[in-house]
């Protein structure tokens, strides 16, 4: 994986301006430790930091291709797990190849195809092409957004960069949040508005989206989206689908140059890419694939059993480890070093997160890095298979909004009086989940309760899982471990799409057929195991040490987040450590110490940042 920038400006020469294309791809070496190299022609520049996983040699970026007299450069970040077939494609339409790296191969594609190489990728990836004879550029995102992409069109420009730290290097923009972005993060957060950068004057392309921007400004358009249709297999085949397309995913996706592990978590998700992995890696004589887990300080003796988080995972991943004979490492996390990391996972995230369910992920990514490159995680499943309890609890299922977000009265109240009337926070919120909505793709042959399941799960793609794969790409490459998701596939995401919920619930239970398709992969104790959530610490070391950071917060003197939060309201939460109706902030798990950590962190990044509010 890598970080990429540019900048297309028709008012600069821009050759003359190196040095701070340099300083925008420099704020991407994590995500490219390995290489930095720069780019210009005239009106364009180009930055990439490179982590290398393939073809070391040939695939240096930025990559400039001349084809028919035409010089094409790239800049690209991601994995192509199709790469062979397509190169075997254009070997017969006459291509040639310097090397064997899928940055080439995608950059034939485009000159070969244009727009319409998105169609024939499998992959994760976000990349821009500057044709230097049309003078245009063309920009692309996956389909369901594995790897970020930001831009800015301002004054004659165009911005880009796979982080926003890049952006805000850029002497043409500034960390100014107005009152859209500030109600996103007061309201939404840790999740985001699809498309918006919170930062005034920046977008994000959202997933399945391309960009074309020539001197005629900028055009966005959609190029895949999920399509309503009747599923006609039944349940014995369409266990044996899944299973074959998981099988042809995982074993794409173990393609590297460089080391590979799992992240093994003993739950179903994680627990059948390992089984799979193992499998292939058993075929193919390479023997055993190595495994990692995460557990914090002491959590053996502070672990507190509920509806959530019924059983602790630590048993259950010996068990599988033991069984699929994985090369296991499981790293254990102290509470000095969660609560040290949160402020760094903001740094990498370039806003406030997740917490310690963020800064957690960031120490656990340090330290698998210390063995491989590239990792492959269980992220996705719940959110195409129907895991989470909004999906089974009409009562939740069936809430005028975001279900998994029911704290929009307490985010209110958290505000300053100036504020709540200025951010209407749960008009913006109802406005953007409207949105989401409307544009869920129907099918007439939906029953009213399974037109719900279809929207509840258009939101949970749209907008949860976003969020958590924006949370894995920027703690791994926070790390420089790429890690892949090979429930995202495409192809399977779009089958599963389309499986009616009574067969997704096979057997009454939560992801059935996902379970049935893994029978005879999985032990049945694991494959029947109830769902349990990305762990958390039980230990009460961790709730003193946030009360403590937030003592500091309350200290402060004019700080930046009580121009907007009320600071009683604040102090009050932090003595009493969280909402008095013990809703969560968001999702399952960010209530208590994980939502006191998550404004420690918003103060955080106020600060480092040099954020300004905008009151308009």
């Amino acid at each position: 994986m890598c970080g990429i920038t540019g900048w297309i400006d028709w008012r600069k020469d821009m050759r003359k301006e190196t040095a701070a294309l340099h300083k925008m791809a420099t704020t991407l070496n994590r995500r490219g430790p390995d290489d930095l190299n720069i780019w210009t022609s005239t009106h364009a520049g180009f930055g990439h930091a490179r982590l290398v996983v393939v073809d070391p040699a040939g695939g240096i970026q930025p990559m400039t291709r001349t084809v028919n007299n035409k010089e094409y450069t790239l800049v690209y970040n991601g994995e192509l797990y199709n790469t062979e077939e397509i190169r075997s494609e254009l070997l017969r339409q006459g291509h040639t190849f310097l090397g064997h790296s899928d940055t080439e191969v995608l950059l034939k594609s485009y000159i070969e195809w244009g727009s319409g190489c998105l169609e024939k990728f499998n992959g994760i990836f976000a990349f821009a092409i500057w044709n230097e004879q049309d003078q245009s550029l063309f920009m692309a995102r996956d389909r369901l957004g594995v790897k970020p992409l930001f831009y800015s069109v301002l004054h004659g420009a165009l911005i880009f960069g796979s982080e926003l730290k890049a952006l805000l290097a850029n002497p043409k923009l500034d960390a100014v949040v107005d009152r859209e972005g500030l109600a996103d993060v007061m309201g939404l957060a840790p999740s985001r508005t699809p498309g918006q950068g919170i930062y005034k004057n920046i977008s994000e392309l959202r997933p399945g989206h391309m960009l074309i921007y020539d001197r005629n400004g900028a055009k966005v358009s959609r190029y895949w989206s999920l399509k309503s249709t009747e599923h006609t297999e039944d349940a014995e085949e369409t266990a044996a689908h899944i299973r074959e397309l998981l099988t042809d995913t995982v074993k794409r996706q173990l393609f590297a140059d460089v080391p590979v592990g799992m992240f093994l978590s003993g739950g179903l998700d994680s627990s059948a890419l390992t089984a799979l992995a193992a499998e292939i890696y058993k075929q193919e004589g390479r023997g055993s694939i190595r495994s990692y887990s995460i557990d914090y300080d002491e959590n053996d003796k502070y672990f507190k059993s509920s509806a959530f988080q019924p059983n602790s995972d630590a048993p259950w991943i010996k068990k599988v480890s033991d069984v699929l004979k994985t090369d296991h490492t499981n790293a254990i996390i102290s509470i000095d070093t969660l609560a040290e990391q949160l402020k760094e996972a903001v740094k990498v995230r370039d806003l406030p997160g997740m917490a310690d369910v963020d800064s957690s992920l960031l120490w656990f990514c340090k330290e698998i890095k210390k063995d491989v490159t590239v990792g492959l995680s269980g992220e996705c499943a719940d959110e195409i298979f129907g895991g989470y309890p909004w999906f089974h609890q009409p009562e939740i299922m069936n809430i005028d909004g975001f279900p998994w977000m029911r704290s929009i009265d307490e985010r209110e109240d958290l505000l300053n009086d100036s504020w709540k009337s200025k951010l209407k926070l749960k008009e913006y919120v109802q406005s953007q989940y409207r949105k989401t909505i409307n544009e869920t793709p129907r099918f007439a042959g939906d029953s009213k309760e399974e037109a719900r399941r279809r929207e509840i799960s258009y939101l949970n793609i749209i907008w949860f899982m976003t969020n958590l794969l924006d949370r894995k790409d920027r703690m791994s490459m926070g790390a420089s471990l790429e890690v892949r998701v090979p429930f995202s596939d495409h192809r399977l995401v779009e089958y599963v799409w389309n499986i009616p919920w009574e067969m997704k619930r096979y057997g009454g239970k939560e992801k059935g057929i996902l379970r049935k398709a893994m029978e005879g992969v999985l032990p049945d104790e694991v494959l029947y195991r109830k769902k349990s959530p990305y762990p958390k610490t039980h230990h009460p070391k961790y709730a003193e040490t946030v009360k403590h950071l937030m003592d500091d917060v309350l200290k402060q003197k004019d700080a930046p987040l009580f121009e907007f939060v009320n600071k009683d309201k604040l102090k009050a939460i932090n003595e009493t450590g969280g909402f008095d109706t013990g809703t969560p902030y968001f999702g399952q798990l960010m209530a208590g110490p994980q939502l006191l950590a998550h404004f420690v962190q918003m103060d955080y990044w106020l600060n480092e940042y040099n954020v300004r509010i905008e009151d308009k």
